[in-house]
């Protein structure tokens, strides 16, 4: 285990000031800096690697594809290529040659929760700088583009970066002066859209490197991934931090992020018992959430083993969330069709998915 050098230098104020291995904690290089969740793409709780490709698909946990109705354009998957320090990576895949219109915007996005940029101060005097960072691959080169904007898309800020060389690994940082106006959201409504663009055309194309009144998805210039047949463009390590120098990427223990995932998605079984019921309908269980979710989920319940009178198989009867909060549901059953009238003892199994994404 590597020795742990820990020093004390004076301050301007006469005291001292602790620094680590030659670094000095500050806010920027603490644990929780990175508001990116799954920023390495290790989390895929709905695909388990599979490609997806429709508009709202999450390739990966809390990245989703933007198509803007433009559909099959593209794919979007986890992928086991990835720089060093890092397992996955997310992998857009061109399905074709394809000429972007004006009005198109295609690649993928994260949208950062209000309550965790709240103290960035954006939209006010006190608006803080932050930093995004990301490791990248192509097979093309040249100038791409992103995008952060507000939940409203009344703001903006096109960014670019340069690929220097096809299908290598190489690291981008961009800063950006945090915008002084416009609302930004500070509650569990969508503070900050982060943006990668693949192909985006003039209509939603703005000038990189400075705020803008519009609702822009990436920067006038960059190069359409979607205009060569098979192109790819491979990202990890994304982290967006306060301050105006990109850290090293903050990995964070598996099980933590997968738990930050499930504030928004969740998927699970459930085996329980189930009694006092009537042939028109039957109170299974309450279920619980893995974490409390972003706000009340949109809940799909399937029956996979319903059992009403503790042996025969149900296959008529349907599921449906009762008094769902951000916390629990109860789950019901209606149409059940075995066990006659009143029955004491039966068992029901289901599947589940909870989505409160942004």
């Amino acid at each position: 285990m590597a020795d742990l050098n820990v020093n004390s230098i004076g301050d301007a104020s006469g005291g001292n000031t602790a620094t680590i291995n030659g670094q000095t904690p500050t806010v920027s290089n603490m644990a929780g800096r990175n508001r990116i969740i799954n920023g390495d793409m290790r989390i895929d709780q709905r695909n388990a690697g599979a490609s997806v490709d429709a508009n709202g698909a999450f390739p990966v946990d809390r990245f989703t594809i933007f198509n803007g109705g433009v559909a099959s354009k593209f794919t979007a998957q986890q992928n086991t290529t990835a720089p060093t320090g890092f397992l996955n990576s997310v992998v857009l895949t061109s399905s074709s040659a394809y000429s972007i219109s004006a009005s198109d915007r295609l690649g993928i996005r994260q949208g950062i929760e209000g309550l965790n940029i709240a103290d960035l101060g954006w939209g006010t005097a006190s608006a803080q700088t932050v930093t995004l960072s990301f490791w990248v691959r192509s097979s093309l080169t040249g100038t791409f583009g992103g995008s952060l904007t507000n939940n409203g898309g009344t703001r903006s800020y096109p960014y670019t970066y340069t690929i220097l060389s096809a299908d290598t690994w190489e690291q981008k940082t961009v800063t950006i002066a945090g915008d002084t106006t416009g609302t930004w959201l500070t509650t569990n409504g969508a503070g900050i859209q982060l943006y990668f663009g693949i192909g985006v055309g003039t209509t939603f194309s703005g000038t990189a490197g400075s705020w803008a009144g519009a609702n822009y998805f990436s920067a006038t210039g960059a190069t359409s991934v979607v205009g060569t047949s098979g192109a790819t463009l491979y990202i990890t390590g994304v982290q967006l931090e306060e301050g105006s120098v990109a850290t090293p990427f903050e990995h964070v223990d598996y099980s933590e992020m997968l738990s930050r995932c499930q504030r928004y998605y969740e998927a699970g079984t459930v085996r329980g018992m189930t009694s006092n019921y009537t042939a028109t309908g039957a109170f299974l269980t309450t279920l619980f959430y893995k974490q409390e979710m972003r706000t009340t989920p949109t809940l799909v319940l399937i029956g996979t083993d319903l059992r009403f009178d503790g042996s025969s198989l149900d296959t008529s009867a349907t599921l449906s969330a009762n008094q769902p909060s951000n916390t629990m549901s109860g789950v019901i059953a209606t149409g059940i069709t075995v066990g006659g009238t009143y029955q004491n003892v039966g068992y029901a199994t289901y599947t589940y998915t909870a989505s409160a994404e942004l």
